[in-house]
């Protein structure tokens, strides 16, 4: 009975059909009517009117295009498990009731063979609430007519299967939904991590860059009357730096951008220079894995910009060394810049650190300014 989980299951991982539960799940629904074997054998022999037994083939022949084809509905998204059940999974609900019960005179006690049918369509394809009406409804059913009708007690083999069943569906339905809710959750997870680091990384790149263009602009204003060839090769950079700024956000949004240390220590130093703010570099970039570079790197532009917004500082030395990386400027210290709160700027490379499995400070240098360190 349990295949309509495995149905629904395969609907959540493939809506476009291809899977091969969606094209043949129908199949095991078919399989599981081998249980109808007891309604069948009745009909045969049964000491009915002949008006009932046809009237009982034709409610079991009704039974079997229902169930199958409600489970087939189910499978292709008609509701159960956590989703909202259609119009038509509760219209084939009642339809099943009401073909089990019109077979009764034909077959007698055979007829609990349609329970576990039913209770299996209520907790794969209606509600969590009605999983439990009719587990219990079928319990109840069962245990009445096998204690109280006389000489039923042979269907109490069928009775065990009904309480089994219930047993089965209430934990195996339980299981699915909370799978189904984790999955839900990672996936909302997923894409709130993705869209924190592409802002992260929006931020980071757009920030530094606006930050160089418009120290570049006010050097153009000052250069433009005393050294225009000087002014028009930093206008040439200004274009350069707006079009790599473009270009990164379009990489970034598409998770395709990486940026080597090497070429950030150079942005770097073109960055300071256009500042008039000296950078001492010790160390090599080599001393930091490929993977711990690509880190670095992004703080180490993280930090630049800082330095160039809120620090005044005259130098800024840069050290590298295995498993580390420290920004060092001589400018105004941390409390003065950025107050007693991390900015976004603070807080997007301590998470860049994090994430990279390193650890990450922030402190006043010696004897003044701003380090930043990272180590791992």
């Amino acid at each position: 009975m349990t295949t309509m989980q495995a149905a629904h299951g395969a609907e959540d991982r493939s809506g476009t059909g291809r899977d091969p539960w969606a094209r043949f799940g129908w199949l095991m629904a078919v399989v599981w009517l081998v249980f109808l074997v007891y309604p069948v054998l009745a009909l045969l022999d049964s000491p009915a009117a002949s008006a009932w037994i046809v009237t009982g083939w034709a409610a079991l022949i009704g039974f079997i295009v229902l169930y199958v084809t409600g489970f087939v509905h189910g499978m292709r998204g008609g509701g159960g498990l956590g989703r909202r059940p259609s119009r038509r999974q509760w219209i084939t609900f009642a339809a099943l009731i009401a073909c089990a019960l019109v077979t009764i005179p034909a077959v007698g006690g055979s007829a609990l063979s349609f329970l576990p049918f039913i209770m299996s369509f209520a907790s794969y394809g209606l509600t969590r609430a009605w999983h439990w009406i009719t587990t219990v409804a079928a319990l109840v059913v069962g245990a009445a007519c096998v204690f109280l009708i006389p000489d039923n007690r042979d269907y109490l083999s069928v009775l065990a299967i009904v309480a089994l069943l219930g047993v089965v569906n209430t934990v195996s339905t339980w299981l699915i939904m909370r799978s189904a809710e984790a999955e839900r959750l990672g996936r909302e997870l997923a894409t709130s991590e993705g869209r924190e680091a592409v802002a992260r990384d929006v931020h980071d790149l757009v920030g530094h860059s606006l930050t160089v263009v418009g120290l570049k602009a006010q050097l153009v204003r000052r250069l433009m009357d005393s050294d225009p060839e000087r002014a028009k090769a930093e206008l040439a950079d200004i274009e350069r730096l707006t079009a790599e700024a473009i270009a990164g956000v379009r990489q970034t949004v598409s998770g395709a951008r990486a940026t080597t240390l090497v070429e950030q220590l150079a942005a770097t130093e073109d960055s300071l220079r256009a500042a008039d703010i000296a950078l001492v570099v010790d160390g090599s970039p080599d001393a930091l894995s490929p993977a711990q570079a690509i880190t670095a790197s992004w703080i180490l532009r993280e930090a630049t910009t800082n330095a160039l917004r809120h620090s005044g500082a005259a130098a800024v030395r840069v050290r590298i060394a295995p498993g580390m990386l420290t920004v060092e400027d001589d400018g105004v210290g941390p409390a003065r810049a950025f107050g007693d709160g991390e900015g976004t700027g603070i807080r997007g490379m301590r998470e860049r650190a994090a994430a990279a499995g390193a650890g990450f400070a922030v402190r006043p240098g010696a004897p003044t300014g701003t380090r930043v360190e990272v180590t791992w």
